[in-house]
């Protein structure tokens, strides 16, 4: 698959999933900018790892809750690269886990701000240069927990499903102008954020719970990446306006584990 030619923007896109993403796209022969809030080292890391592929990226200091910084940044990738037609909207935040009698509306507006908040000024500031594209892709990351909902989410499940209604939306008022839009959630990923979930929900390390999970491993951050790149390129060229599940087919039920 390869996206040679094409320009990418991945909010978030110095750890974790992001990086993922950001990497994948850009050994597939993509142009990469991404955003980053504080860590200023791992920003340079990712650069340098993405020009290690060969391939270009861009680093920028911009926080998706801000529009005028979204702007800017968009403005900056385009002097640089020319155009944006791939645009990734990854960047996320956990919540504290209250249930909702505890959780403030400060917490709400925090975690809705950066996932659906941010994912709109982006999308919005993307559209003006992917509409003068022979193509566009748009994709939001969003997680399992917009599915089950579960207890002590309700910031973070509210601020998936906002995302992803914005998405669902987005792909019937862009499908004129040859844009795909499509919903990606996540099961358990090995990041950060992943291992923290896993330590404070059972008290193991991530590493150790990978004989319950589907395939005996957990998800990685290159996983997402390489699902993106396939929706990006030629061959994922007829999916839009959906929402693919990458969890190993928990999603669906209970799966049988070999002895």
């Amino acid at each position: 698959m390869d996206l040679s030619g094409r320009v990418a923007i991945v909010t978030g896109g110095s750890r974790g999933v992001g990086r993922g993403i950001t990497l994948a796209l850009a050994g597939a022969g993509a142009k990469v900018a991404f955003n980053y809030r504080r860590d200023e080292a791992s920003a340079g890391q990712t650069v340098a790892d993405i020009q290690a592929l060969g391939a270009q990226g861009l680093a920028l200091i911009a926080d998706n809750t801000n529009p005028d910084q979204v702007k800017e940044m968009v403005a900056r990738t385009l002097d640089k690269f020319g155009k944006v037609d791939i645009l990734i909207n990854n960047a996320g935040i956990a919540s504290r886990g209250d249930r909702v009698i505890d959780t403030s509306f400060s917490e709400i507006e925090r975690v809705v701000g950066i996932h659906a908040f941010g994912a709109f000024h982006f999308t919005q500031a993307v559209l003006p240069s992917m509409r003068q594209q022979p193509r566009g892709d748009i994709h939001f990351i969003s997680s399992r927990a917009a599915q089950d909902c579960p207890p002590r989410y309700s910031p973070y499940a509210m601020a998936k499903l906002a995302m992803e209604g914005l998405g669902l939306v987005v792909a019937k008022e862009e499908m004129e102008h040859n844009i795909r839009v499509n919903i990606i959630r996540c099961g358990l990923v090995e990041t950060d954020m992943g291992t923290r979930l896993v330590k404070g929900t059972v008290g193991a390390d991530i590493k150790d719970i990978c004989a319950s999970m589907p395939f005996g491993r957990v998800c990685q951050p290159e996983d997402v990446g390489n699902l993106c790149v396939f929706m990006c390129s030629a061959e994922g060229g007829y999916v839009s306006g959906h929402i693919t599940y990458i969890d190993g087919g928990e999603s669906v039920g209970e799966f049988v584990r070999k002895d």
